[in-house]
């Protein structure tokens, strides 16, 4: 505004050269690509247990290396391997730990061989919804017992996006009671795999790219995935027969970054805010493209796959949440940073339910009539 104030004064300019008019009009409106003149640039590589490009959560990882580039006015640069590019899906925190990446994209219920703890970072059966996940860990202490859990292996977490409430699965049997669960062979990770267990049910621990086909080869019975959206990408509906719902194992399911420590605190402090701004962007943009893209996939599952939508029955549904109070409850007996975790994740869902018994559900409740 003052330049253009000084232009007018000036007589519309006609005391300026071109050259400078010219120089004038490329500070306003600078190149995001191109690093300034003496600017170092930097080489960040990002690992992802996702195949790559795959809707949603690839491109998820996608747009947090776009958006730090471009924010950085080209100076961080961050190229994306997808799971097997570089390393394996389900090694990315180790690689991200050592060093071999700088970064990772992926679920924190993935590493409970590592710390039985950070599976509270990912998804809690029965537990917080995705807008209560984001409330906790950015305002209730979540984020800051996230990092303590990380530190020993060398790493900074940041949430990075949620899919919201997902679905049961896709399974190749009905589930019409308790029995149904006796013997499934199912694709479940993190505290949920371990409630199947106890229901009587072997979990299984895949990544995405092995589900299809581990599916119909009748390897597993039964999986969950996320939902409608990613599971059309997949094609599931080619590979089983029911499609249940509500996914009571994973009601807001958080994923993240994984940001090398080292590495990150090599970096100028604007890029530093820049990388967990990124992050926290991506994680808001991702929820909402899974609220807009999940009801039109169901749709196509339904009117052009037939696809058969189920509710689980209430006294399975029922059971499993006897059975995950008493999994999580055991996991915080036996690790202490677990303990830590679950007493301030269980407060904080106390409070936010008393909160939105009279706000969100009874609003939820009103509006369907």
């Amino acid at each position: 505004m003052k330049r253009r104030d000084f232009l007018g004064k000036a007589g519309g300019g006609a005391l300026l050269t071109g050259a400078f008019l010219t120089a004038c009009q490329q500070l306003e409106a600078p190149s995001e690509a191109t690093p300034g003149p003496g600017s170092e640039t930097i080489s960040w590589k990002l690992v992802t247990t996702w195949p790559k490009n795959f809707p949603g959560l690839g491109t998820g990882a996608n747009k947090l290396a776009q958006l730090i580039g471009e924010m950085s006015g080209g100076r961080l640069r961050v190229k994306v391997y997808g799971a097997g590019e570089l390393v394996p899906a389900l090694e990315i925190f180790d690689a991200v730990s050592r060093g071999t990446a700088e970064l990772g994209h992926g679920a924190a219920y993935y590493w409970k061989g590592k710390s039985t703890a950070a599976q509270f970072f990912a998804a809690v059966p029965f537990g917080l919804t995705a807008q209560e996940m984001n409330a906790w860990l950015y305002h209730g202490g979540g984020m800051q017992l996230w990092q303590e859990v990380y530190a020993p292996f060398g790493l900074i977490p940041a949430a990075a996006g949620n899919s919201g409430v997902q679905m049961a699965g896709w399974f190749n049997r009905e589930i019409t009671s308790l029995g149904d669960l006796e013997g499934l062979k199912m694709r479940i990770p993190g505290l949920g795999g371990e409630v199947l267990r106890r229901a009587g049910g072997t979990p299984v621990n895949l990544a995405g790219g092995e589900i299809f086909t581990s599916l119909q080869s009748g390897a597993i019975d039964a999986t969950e995935w996320v939902g409608p959206y990613n599971d059309l990408a997949f094609g599931l509906h080619k590979a089983a027969k029911y499609y249940y719902y509500p996914g009571w194992h994973e009601p807001g399911t958080t994923l993240e970054c994984l940001i090398n420590q080292a590495a990150f605190d090599a970096l100028p402090a604007d890029l530093q805010h820049i990388v967990m701004n990124a992050c926290r962007v991506v994680n808001e943009d991702m929820l909402a493209e899974y609220t807009a893209r999940n009801n039109a996939a169901l749709q196509t599952l339904k009117a052009e796959h037939h696809v058969d939508v189920r509710r689980l029955p209430d006294v399975v549904l029922k059971r499993l949440r006897e059975l995950s109070d008493a999994v999580v409850a055991e996991v915080a007996e036996e690790d202490p940073l677990s303990g830590k975790v679950y007493a301030s994740f269980r407060q904080f869902r106390d409070q936010v339910e008393a909160w939105h018994d009279i706000s969100e559900r009874a609003y939820l409740n009103v509006r369907a009539g």
